[in-house]
């Protein structure tokens, strides 16, 4: 699999992640900080942005393409969906990172027994549903729950809208099958396997991922910590973009 990167910058590397149905330009206003400080590679995952013609195959396997990837000794950044794949990557590959960021994530997005930290598993056969319907429709619906209840929640969501298209919209297969490792996967289990240094950033207005499951992967991390932003949403790197790279800066040194 050949994933298109985007290099920027000078420094130690940060490897950058992005969410569900968007691409690696949803860090284009945080870059410009991020790069003072680090050598920044904003990856396009599978069927999404400029690398829309990569096949997305099963979750483990994503992860094993973007760790074989990994410049060794990297920070590793996830957001939302990319942090789903960024914890699986600490897991399967110990030892070979720096550190992990965790923005906006999760070890389960949808709520299950023992787990009141996710959306109802309905949301997201919706969304499912509303691909096949209206697929833009159904992107911008999930765009705006990005930023609803957060600081500077509308500019933010006009920001992501006329981001959905701005690198070509996702291959439908893509959509579906990423939506799949939203609704299925549970990281529980082996959160407490993860080596690397971790930094869990979260938004304590966040709809998506509740900020409960940040706190929760704060302490099932061994060692990790937590920057818990009071008046953001599910795109802290966006709304709260200084404070977001400022806790970076440690891991740059």
């Amino acid at each position: 699999m050949t994933l298109h990167v985007e290099t920027r910058g000078h420094g130690r590397d940060l490897v950058l992640l992005h969410g569900w149905g968007l691409h690696s330009g949803v860090w284009d206003e945080v870059m410009p900080l991020l790069e003072q400080r680090f050598t920044v590679h904003a990856i396009d995952l599978p069927g999404h942005g400029r690398s829309h013609d990569e096949p997305a195959g099963s979750f483990d396997q994503t992860a094993d393409d973007i760790a074989r990837a990994l410049p060794r000794d990297a920070v590793l950044c996830g957001w939302s969906l990319g942090g789903l794949l960024a914890q699986r990557i600490a897991q399967r590959d110990r030892g070979r990172l720096r550190a992990l960021v965790l923005v906006g994530s999760t070890p389960c997005f949808t709520r299950r027994d023992g787990w009141a930290h996710g959306m109802e598993r309905q949301t997201l056969e919706d969304f499912g549903r509303g691909l096949a319907e209206d697929r833009m429709a159904t992107l911008t619906r999930f765009v705006n729950l990005n930023a609803v209840n957060g600081a500077n929640g509308r500019a933010a969501a006009r920001a992501f809208t006329a981001r959905l298209s701005a690198r070509g919209a996702p291959s439908p297969e893509a959509l579906e099958r990423t939506l799949g490792w939203l609704r299925d996967t549970d990281l529980r289990q082996q959160a407490a396997g993860i080596a690397a240094p971790t930094l869990v950033i979260h938004g304590a207005r966040d709809v998506l991922a509740p900020v409960g499951a940040g706190r929760w992967l704060g302490h099932a991390i061994p060692g990790a910590h937590c920057l818990e932003i009071e008046d953001a949403a599910h795109l802290p790197f966006f709304t709260h973009r200084e404070s977001f790279a400022r806790a970076l800066e440690p891991f740059g040194a």
